[in-house]
């Protein structure tokens, strides 16, 4: 006869929880470091913004481990932190294929030329980015797309944000974005072409985990989201960046918009997660 014991059951509906709550904890804790990042400047706001990172590449990361297990969480990881630094070194080495630029080294110890938290950004924004296109179309070539749109259009944000820091120089700053100078138009067509291939490298890597949409992605949903909403924000209010708030508010909204609305249908109308 199999006795199961109070104790031996509780554990597991406990564990169960933790799993589900993790990543909300983490993303709670993250938006709190956001919400900071205009209250500081100066060698605080540059450490600030290494830790925000640290703290979005572990939400990515242990997300997808919790969610679709070890396989998914190492491509994860091999594919775009290991992608990105690549791109990164190439990209301060010989200019491809974002222009010429360089990092003065405010933003902590760097691996050929790069820092080591740049590799973490890319992973932190990819994983979010690529759930939402899995939840937005079916179409294996058309997530490719979303993905890749969908992390390229942050640094639209980001990009614009992290220069007026002085974290990272354009050599050629020429042609830019309309009120945005300092960063060249080379550079968003640089990052939409290589969130691209990385997004198509992710899913034969990750295997077939990550090609459906869960309710437990829940928390990546409002990661992009909240990135999207809080960028605009952020940009327009607190860091008298107008035009980037502008410029980003539409590039994004290509994705983020749609994923909003889907996510809007679905709650009136539940689908049974897969």
């Amino acid at each position: 006869m199999t006795v199961h014991t109070a104790t031996g059951t509780t554990g597991t509906t406990d564990t169960t929880g933790l799993r589900s709550r993790l990543p909300w904890l983490l993303l709670g804790v993250l938006i709190l470091a956001q919400i900071c990042y205009p209250l500081t400047d100066g060698t605080t706001r540059a450490r600030l913004t290494v830790g925000t990172v640290l703290l979005g590449y572990l939400l990515s990361v242990g997300h997808a481990l919790l969610t679709r297990g070890t396989r998914a969480a190492l491509a994860l990881v091999l594919v775009t932190t290991g992608g990105g630094l690549a791109v990164e070194a190439l990209g301060v080495a010989t200019g491809v294929p974002f222009g010429r630029y360089d990092y003065p080294g405010a933003l902590g110890p760097e691996l050929a030329g790069v820092p080591l938290v740049i590799p973490l950004a890319w992973t932190w924004m990819a994983w979010p980015a690529w759930l939402a296109a899995v939840r937005l179309s079916r179409h294996p070539v058309v997530r490719v797309l979303i993905a890749g749109v969908g992390l390229a259009t942050w640094d639209v944000f980001l990009d614009p944000q992290m220069v007026a820091e002085g974290y990272w120089t354009w050599l050629d700053q020429t042609p830019a974005l309309p009120g945005v100078p300092g960063i060249p138009l080379r550079n968003y067509l640089g990052w939409l072409l290589f969130a691209v291939l990385l997004a198509a490298l992710l899913r034969p890597a990750a295997g077939p985990a990550v090609g459906a949409a869960r309710r437990t992605d829940a928390p990546m949903y409002a990661l992009y989201l909240w990135t999207y909403a809080s960028s605009v924000l952020a940009h327009a209010v607190f860091l008298d960046l107008p035009a980037s708030a502008a410029w980003g508010a539409l590039a994004m909204a290509t994705v983020a918009v749609p994923l909003a609305v889907t996510l809007l249908r679905d709650r009136r109308r539940p689908r049974a997660s897969r």
